[in-house]
């Protein structure tokens, strides 16, 4: 991954163009990471993961449809023996 200014990066930015194609650029500020340029490809594939990634929910951020199905949900009987785990 190619880091630039950002300074650099607006003077440059047709070349930074160019080269997010090819590979992410980070840009930073006063030393630290303020952003990254990326391609369309890069950008549509970090959307995609960022989609398929679980999410963990509170219970009242819950629909009380799905709290009543967990709620009345049973475990598989061949899972008993986890049960004496709890004992």
């Amino acid at each position: 991954m190619l880091e630039v200014s950002a300074t650099d990066f607006v003077k440059n930015f047709g070349q930074y163009k160019e080269q997010a194609q090819r590979e992410i650029i980070a840009v930073t500020s006063h030393g630290r990471t303020s952003g990254y340029f990326l391609s369309e490809h890069e950008y549509r594939e970090y959307m995609l993961l960022k989609a398929q990634a679980r999410h963990a929910y509170h219970v009242s951020e819950l629909p009380d449809e799905t709290i009543a199905a967990i709620a009345k949900a049973e475990m598989n009987p061949s899972h008993d023996c986890l049960n004496a785990l709890m004992d």
